[in-house]
Formats: C-alpha cells, structure tokens, sequence
C-alpha cells in the first residue's frame, strides 16, 4: 500500500501519467477493499458485536476527535428532545439517544474509534464503519478553534472507508459484458479520462469487456467508485462546536462556510438551527393517516425516507399485508390536485399529505 502511495507521489501530472496515476489509483482501491471487506472465514468468532437495532425513522452518526465536546452534543440533545433512554448495553459499544423531531423518531450514534486507524481494519474499527455505511447522515463534531485539520483527517477515514460525503454517485454507465472488448462513449469532454486510462483501470479489475458511458466530466476516482460499486452517498454536516471562545466576527465568516453549523453543546446554543438543518439534509417525507369519520392523526406521522414514498411503500411501512387488502387510497395534501383524491399503490406521496386506506 505505501509502495503504491509512494509511486502516486513520485509520477507528475502529465497526459501519460494521467493514465499511470489511474491505475495506481485503481490499484489503491483494491488494496483498501481488502481492508474493509474482511476475508471469509466460516461465520463466527467476529468478536463483540456493534451492532446497533435500528429504530426510529433516520439514522444519523456522529463522528469526531476525542474532546471535542460530541458527547455533551449528544447528550444534550437526546437530553432535550429525548424521549427514552433506558437502553442496557453490556458492550460497550454505541448509547443510542433517540429524539423526536416534527413528529420523527431519529436516532442519534456516537460512531467511536473510527479515526484511530479504523480504515485499516485494526481494532472494533470495522463494525463501527459497518454502521456509519447505514446512517442517513453524518454529523462531523469539529472544535471551532482547530477545525481544518481535524475536518481533512476525517474526510479521508471515511472516504477510504467507501463513504462519499455530500456527493451524489458519479453520472457513468458502466456495464460488464462477456465479450466485445471495452466500448466507450462520452457525451461530453473529458479532462482526465481518455480510453487507454478507462481501458487501464478496468485490467486492474480484471475488466476487458465492458460498456462505459461518461455523462459528465469524470475523474479516475468517479470511475473506480463505480466499477468497485460499493460506495454509499451520505449527506453530512460539519459542526462547530465551542463557538463560546470566539469573536463575532469569526462566528460570520462560519455562517457563510457550506454544510457548516455553529453551537455551543456546553451552552446549548443554536441547537434549533443544528435540528432545522438535519430535518433538511434527511429528506423525510411525514403522512398523516386519517381513519375513517374521525380528523387526521397530527402527533404520530408514518415517515418515509425521500424516493420511497408511493402508497405502497406507505402500506410497507405500516405492515406488509396491509398491501394485500388495498383497495384504493383516499388523499389530502400537495400530491394532488383535488381533495381528497382516490389513488392506486404507485401514487407517490409528499410531504405532509394525509392518507385514509380502503381495504377490499
């Protein structure tokens, strides 16, 4: 691995190193799956599990450096909105707070020991990655008074752990084929890729016969993300914590930072505004259900994560035969144009709409 990181460094950037560099890259993603991935062994004797039940309608991860204020955050929070806590863990692994927020169930994680070497499979670091893979968001706790360097330190754990923060999945087609060789198409320019370097990541894949179409101007990066297909996209916010022990002006430079929020956990300040923005990074969609005669149930929403949110999703949610005696729905709200509206199944539902269910 350091061979490989020390051949990166020693290529300069030219055309033919372009594609060089490609290969080493691809060589180096190789290299770090084998790392998260661990080899199979027959099951068992995987140690103490961290392994977390998920509850609740979102799952959202906190990481950072010891010391910088994440379990007062988090107890702090939990503490405020929470609504149980007599969770009994004989592991020491992850204390789940959960809170409620606009009628959602979210739980918060305190992802422990992901920046002390995690990556690279020493330690409990590997079920702790396992579980940030599965979380909605991720908040990253920084001290505002030496936030740069802790904020690179780990973005870069958890990009090597196959995580891609506030990014949407590279626009490339990619499809493997038994023969025919690598046809490639690209329907704009591309600054990095060119069909030797394409053709070069892909043998280092052991890929000789595929279909890639580049959509957009892609790097050898986007391409090794796609061809290892096992990145996850995750939203996340970085917070500032300890915002008591700077000025005001410092403080609106933050503010103008993207995906930044400022608080003080000790102090509990701005904490509505940290809460206002998660509701916004998570995309949850909130029904109503309505039964029939009576007023829609406005304290306790179905929620449903953002692109599955048809009907029958909805009914999915509630119980899976539910979907076997549906007949039709009856809705309220902005996914439609009359009120209320009878929909089938595949109807897809936004935010706030009230739902009534007609069984056969």
């Amino acid at each position: 691995d350091n061979f490989t990181l020390a051949s990166m460094a020693r290529t300069q950037k030219n055309k033919a190193t372009a594609h060089h560099l490609g290969l080493l890259k691809a060589r180096l993603a190789k290299l770090r799956r084998e790392l998260i991935t661990p080899k199979g062994g027959g099951g068992g004797g995987t140690g103490e599990g961290f392994d977390v039940a998920k509850t609740g309608d979102a799952r959202i991860g906190f990481v950072g450096f010891p010391s910088v204020g994440k379990s007062t955050l988090l107890s702090n929070l939990a503490g405020v909105y929470s609504e149980v806590a007599a969770y009994e863990f004989t592991t020491l692994t992850t204390v789940p707070g959960v809170i409620r927020y606009k009628g959602a169930k979210i739980q918060l994680l305190d992802l422990p020991g992901i920046i002390e070497g995690a990556k690279d499979g020493k330690g409990r670091g590997r079920q702790v990655i396992a579980v940030a893979r599965t979380c909605n968001l991720i908040l990253i706790v920084l001290d505002v008074l030496k936030p740069l360097g802790h904020k690179k330190l780990i973005e870069n754990e958890l990009e090597g752990f196959g995580i891609r923060l506030n990014k949407k999945p590279p626009n490339i087609g990619f499809k493997k084929k038994d023969k025919g060789g690598i046809n490639f198409t690209a329907t704009c320019t591309q600054s990095e890729l060119d069909l030797e370097t394409v053709k070069s990541i892909l043998a280092e894949y052991k890929i000789h016969n595929a279909d890639v179409t580049l959509r957009s101007d892609c790097t050898a990066d986007d391409l090794i993300d796609v061809v290892e297909g096992n990145r996850v996209y995750i939203p996340c916010i970085y917070v500032l914590n300890k915002i008591d022990q700077i000025s005001i002006e410092e403080l609106d430079i933050i503010y103008k930072i993207p995906h930044c929020v400022p608080i003080s956990a000790h102090h509990r300040w701005n904490f509505d505004d940290l809460l206002e923005r998660i509701w916004d990074y998570l995309h949850l969609v909130r029904i109503y259900t309505k039964p029939k005669g009576q007023l829609p149930d406005y304290t306790a929403p179905v929620v449903l994560p953002d692109g599955r949110t048809s009907v029958e999703d909805f009914c999915l949610k509630i119980h899976k035969n539910l979907i076997k005696e549906f007949k039709y729905a009856l809705v309220w709200g902005s996914s439609v144009k009359h009120n209320p509206q009878k929909v089938g199944k595949d109807h897809i539902l936004e935010d706030e709409d009230v739902i009534q269910l007609v069984k056969k």
